[in-house]
């Protein structure tokens, strides 16, 4: 049949000596490669096997009129191949001359993807620095620095600001890596353009073009294995069929098969412009030229680009970012407040006898006293433990078969309110199987039988209640198996590496070979059978029939008669193709007992054609088998080598052969849903999580599956699912909000079908605009590459995505499985979860901190710690609970519970009181011990003497005592006498250098405390007797290493020295577990309170939201 204008015989291929598998692939390339036009060749050499190819005649060309813009080389699909050619001035006969080239590259550019321009390092690393915790940190430790100048001569007063600027270059070195390892979109793209290609220039072929120097009007050749170097308009098909592989960009799993006949339609989908061949494209099959309509950013992977920059450029701070940049606002306002207030407090105290007087001097103390409180408000360690924490979720992520690309991702995936997935490959196995099996019953109808299993595996299930041996039973049988056999070019295979059987050919081809196994061969063939056994048992009815009959022919699939058949050497025509095709041209059906073939009757068509019709609303793809016994001697006498019969040369005779056929089944395939899948939707459900299933699939298809998912409502599943193109008709602002209302969360989950790649894009737009949702999005194909650039989340397929998808991803499955996103964001919610347990634990402990200084200056007491011993907790001993928490176990309940706002607080009102709480009896217990100390410790081992609470509040003016009427005379004999220091000569010094003991037992609560208060923070409101402590041995081992630590600081003399601390007795443990332990007691109440007022705000907010639906 002539197409576009061009003469070609069809296809009939030798099957004498076809290989199976991958080799017979590589050697069908390499045959192909022989066959194709080299550089500088004429016409004649572009010819194909003999087929007589007509070149097309130059156009007209009108150098006068304009190159055609962007906007209509887009529709170049719907202009005749002379409107191309005169459009484009190109003529296919001499081609483009360099000087034109020259001038329609000065126009249009060089035919490459240009992205947005990318950020240098120092702009990346200046990044690092937008967050509003990581500047006050600056701040702090420029503060710090400044005062460690002016008090240099001490030589711990740089420890701060050094340690600060460590953690600061940290996390701005990973931030920095990340981006940079992250941003290769477009790299990815760009790998799918060939550096060479094949033009005519000068008036002959020059394969040595680079893709580079095309332009609009440039005649190209295109042959089995080229990439396609720009989007070009096909002009003529060399051989008989051509076929590209769009499967990543327009998403549609089956090769394109091509034609030049123009399209009127200008809003054709992708898909369907079957005269265009796009850029980035693989060429499948066959050869044919065609004229450069647009190349570099106009092509469709051009806009591709465009659309992931755009996308990148509108994507907005992850939840995590923006409450962090919340809680540093609040912490800089409480942090300035606090300290403003201490230095203010201790505005009485400036001309102090110790300061000599001297205000200045007594200033510049309580300012390095503020600075400290400054530096125990603020958690150092924060990015850096939530830096920590996202790379132990990403470890625990790539065991749940995630691969986590970008690191804020992992705990977005906690908010996530609406899952957009793919259909193919997510939702379903991605797996054509055969489930249903028409064959004849012998009484003028067919009977169904049901096929089992959901994989390429063919021990995977069989025919349900049939006993083993139907094909020596049921002749109907024998012959479907035949046609599986014979008709089909798919292979199977084993995955050495995961044991899993995998697919070479067509998936529909492969489905059938399945089936052909499940069906088996009949005994007496593998009596004879020599090679049975070597064959292992999933591949024994392939193995049988191969060495019943060979291929002599095959006559390919054509779109015309829609069927596709062998003649083998048991003189038999095996014929598959869409049922009515091929039961229109059925002359009788197979009597399944007694094997003839009896005359097809009307009824009999009727009732065929009627179950048929049943299945294909399911919806099940229906593939009918059929047989021819007596052919033309011709065709029984052909052996491969001869000269073609006219019986089996072109479209005519291939429809002749295949009449008067015998009906021997249908098949009914699909690819079914995963069954995990099923399971996850409702858990989606029960935790607040919208599904929306995105497909290019057919309404039917879209909706079955949805329904057999739980997606859609059973029965009503059209209510819920809309096509594409439809939903975005009407664009005026009365359609934007209808659409709004349709994607409402009261709703409910829906179903998209035939959808564009933009038709993503604007649907997770319009989640996020219109509701505020946080999207993750699915997607393999280059195609979908703008959508996971705006989702909230992207996540890119591992088995089948591309590489331009997981590039704009941020995580990869490794399963392509949907219950795996499930998964994911269980472990986001825990990981967020975990995230709150260490914020909390720490504000716990620096409020605490802040609690201790604040409330001695407040009491005039001596310095309970040293600036010293504060960083030594922040950073040491907080540190090593703190990251350990980021080993919590999720909540039982945690995927029972909607998913948090984005706009939720970090840091509820609640949660800051309650830490107030406790951070209030921090203070109050590590300041109370040092008074203690003191005041009251009478049972002590070492017999200090003990002093007033005014003398001790008053201790500055010590000199002046006795003209105070606080007469001080303190008997250090005992102490003295017992190891300790004699200040008798100097009675005052009690109060400075004696203080080393009271320092060390407020150290001691504090430290002790914090690992109670980690203890605490195993769980937001859960009881201690609910989720004990040995629910995380993390955290126990790292209470262990932190009071480990705690205890090498006290008993080892130098270090003590250091730190201004001495060794504790037995008693001191005492006295220091007495001070500690009610802080468990205090935040089990407050615990209590929390599930109370918890269980409140759940109620208003469902309430909240029934009364909206």
């Amino acid at each position: 049949q002539a197409r576009g204008g061009t003469t070609a015989r069809p296809v009939v291929r030798d099957d004498s000596k076809m290989r199976s598998g991958v080799a017979a692939l590589v050697g069908l390339l390499i045959a192909a490669t022989h066959a194709l036009p080299k550089p500088r060749r004429s016409p004649a050499a572009l010819r194909r096997g003999g087929s007589a190819v007509a070149e097309a005649s130059p156009a007209a060309v009108a150098p006068q009129n304009p190159l055609p813009n962007v906007n209509e080389t887009a529709t170049a699909h719907a202009w005749t191949t002379a409107e191309a050619l005169k459009k484009l001035r190109a003529d296919p006969e001499a081609g483009l001359a360099p000087d034109e080239v020259e001038r329609r590259k000065a126009v249009f550019g060089d035919n490459v993807l240009v992205g947005a321009a990318r950020k240098t390092k120092w702009a990346m690393l200046l990044d690092q620095f937008d967050d509003r915790l990581v500047q006050i940190l600056v701040g702090v430790a420029a503060v710090s620095g400044a005062l460690g100048v002016l008090d240099a001569h001490d030589a711990t007063a740089w420890v701060d600001p050094v340690v600060i600027c460590l953690i600061l270059a940290s996390n701005a070195a990973v931030g920095v890596w990340q981006e940079a390892s992250a941003d290769g979109a477009l790299d990815a793209l760009k790998k799918l353009q060939p550096d060479r290609c094949c033009a005519r220039r000068g008036g002959a072929w020059d394969g040595e073009v680079a893709a580079a120097d095309l332009v609009p009007g440039d005649v190209v050749y295109l042959r089995v294995g080229d990439k396609v170097p720009a989007d070009c308009r096909l002009l003529q098909l060399r051989t008989s069929a051509f076929a590209t592989d769009e499967a990543a960009l327009t998403g549609e799993s089956v090769t394109s098969s091509k034609k030049v006949e123009v399209l009127r339609d200008p809003a054709l989908a992708l898909a369907e412009r079957q005269n265009t061949a796009f850029a980035g494209t693989v060429v499948t099959r066959g050869q044919a030229t065609g004229v450069v309509a647009a190349t570099g950013m106009s092509t469709q992977i051009g806009r591709i680009q465009a659309g992931v920059d755009a996308a990148a450029a509108d994507k907005e701070k992850t939840p995590l970012a923006k409450k962090l940049d919340e809680f540093g606002h609040q912490l800089t306002n409480i942090i300035g407040a606090v300290c403003a207030a201490t230095f203010c407090a201790a505005a009485p105290r400036f001309g102090s006898p110790i300061f000599g007087g001297n205000k200045l001097r007594g200033a510049m103390h309580y300012a390095k006293g503020a600075v400290a409180l400054g530096v125990a408000a603020i958690p150092e360690g924060l990015p850096a433990v939530i830096t920590l924490c996202l790379s132990l979720g990403t470890r625990r992520m790539a065991r749940r078969r995630v691969v986590v690309r970008r690191l804020p991702s992992v705990e977005t995936l906690g908010c996530t309110s609406v899952i957009c997935s793919d259909k193919t490959g997510t939702l379903t196995t991605n797996a054509m199987t055969a489930v249903a099996l028409l064959l004849p019953d012998g009484g003028g109808g067919v009977r169904e039988i049901k096929v089992e299993g959901k994989s390429y595996d063919p021990t995977d299930g069989g025919l349900f209640g049939e006993a083993p041996g139907l094909v020596d039973r049921d002749a109907a049988a024998l012959k479907s198996a035949a046609v599986c056999a014979f008709c089909n070019d798919a292979q199977l295979a084993k995955d050495p590496e995961t044991g899993g059987f995998v697919r070479v050919g067509e998936p529909t081809e492969a489905a059938l070979r399945v089936l052909a196994e499940k069906l088996g061969a009949p005994k007496a063939l593998e009596a004879d059978c020599a090679d049975l056994d070597d064959a292992s048992a999933w591949q024994r009815a392939a193995v049988c029939w191969r060495s019943a009959a060979a291929r002599t022919a095959t006559l390919e699939f054509d779109r015309g008669r829609k069927s596709m058949s062998v003649v083998c050497s048991d003189k038999t025509l095996y014929v598959k193709g869409a049922p009515d095709s091929i039961i229109a041209r059925c002359a009788t059906i197979r009597d399944p007992s007694t094997g003839k073939a009896v005359p097809l009757d009307d009824d009999t068509r009727k009732r065929v054609t009627l179950k048929v019709n049943e299945l294909a609303r399911r919806p099940l793809r229906c593939l009918a088998f059929a047989t021819r016994g007596s052919l033309p001697s011709v065709v029984e006498g052909y052996a491969p080598g001869d000269a073609l019969p006219k019986a089996l040369d072109g479209a005519e005779a291939h429809e002749a052969l295949e009449s008067d056929l015998c009906l021997e089944g249908v098949a009914g395939i699909r690819d079914p849903p995963r069954p995990e899948a099923k399971v996850a939707i409702a858990k989606c459900r029960a935790a607040g999580v919208r599904v929306f299933m995105i497909t290019g699939d057919s309404r039917e298809t879209a909706v079955a599956i949805g329904e057999e998912l739980g997606i859609l409502e059973a029965g009503r599943g059209g209510d819920r699912a809309w096509e594409g193109a439809a939903f975005f008709a009407d664009e005026s602002e009365a359609g934007e909000a209808t659409r709004a209302a349709l994607l409402a969360p009261e709703a409910g989950d829906g179903v998209f079908c035939r959808t564009a790649p933009a038709d993503k894009q604007r649907i997770i737009k319009l989640l996020a605009d219109a509701h505020g949702d946080v999207t993750a999005m699915t997607g393999d194909g280059v195609n979908d590459a703008p959508a996971l650039q705006q989702a909230s989340i992207g996540i890119a397929m591992g088995i089948t995505g591309t590489e331009v998808a997981k590039q704009a991803a941020d995580m990869v499955l490794m399963d392509d499985d949907f219950a795996t996103i499930v998964a994911a964001v269980e472990e986001g919610r825990a990981i967020y979860k975990n995230m709150q347990a260490f914020v909390c634990f720490l504000l716990s402990c620096n409020f605490g901190e802040v609690a201790t200084v604040f409330g001695a200056t407040l009491l005039g007491v001596p310095d309970v710690l040293t600036p010293l011993q504060l960083l030594w907790v922040n950073l040491v001993t907080d540190g090593p609970p703190a990251t350990a928490l980021g080993f919590n176990p999720p909540d039982a309940d945690i995927m029972e519970k909607p998913p948090r706002r984005a706009d939720d607080e970090l840091i509820t009102p609640w949660v800051m009181f309650r830490y107030m709480v406790v951070g209030l009896y921090v203070g109050f217990a590590t300041v109370g011990i040092f008074a203690y100390w003191y005041l009251f410790y009478d049972w002590s081992e070492y017999g200090q003497p003990l002093v007033t609470y005014g003398q001790l509040s008053n201790w500055g003016k010590c000199p002046a005592f006795a003209e105070m009427g606080m007469p001080y005379d303190p008997d250090f004999s005992t102490w003295a006498s017992r190891g300790g220091p004699d200040y008798g000569a100097d009675p005052c010094l009690y109060f400075s250098k004696g203080k080393a003991t009271a320092s060390t037992l407020s150290l001691s609560v504090l430290v002790v405390i914090e690992m109670l208060n980690a203890l605490n923070a195993l769980s937001e409101d859960g009881s201690l007797l609910q989720m004990p402590p040995w629910a995380n041995p993390w955290l126990l081992l790292a209470m262990f290493v932190s009071i480990g630590l705690h205890f090498v600081i006290l008993y080892v003399p130098a270090l003590a020295s250091v730190f201004s601390i001495v060794p504790l007795t037995f008693n001191d443990w005492m006295l220091v577990m007495a001070f500690s332990t009610p802080v468990l007691f205090i935040d089990e109440v407050l615990k209590f309170f929390g599930r109370a007022y918890q269980a409140r705000q759940l109620s208003e907010r469902l309430a909240a939201d029934k009364k909206a639906a």
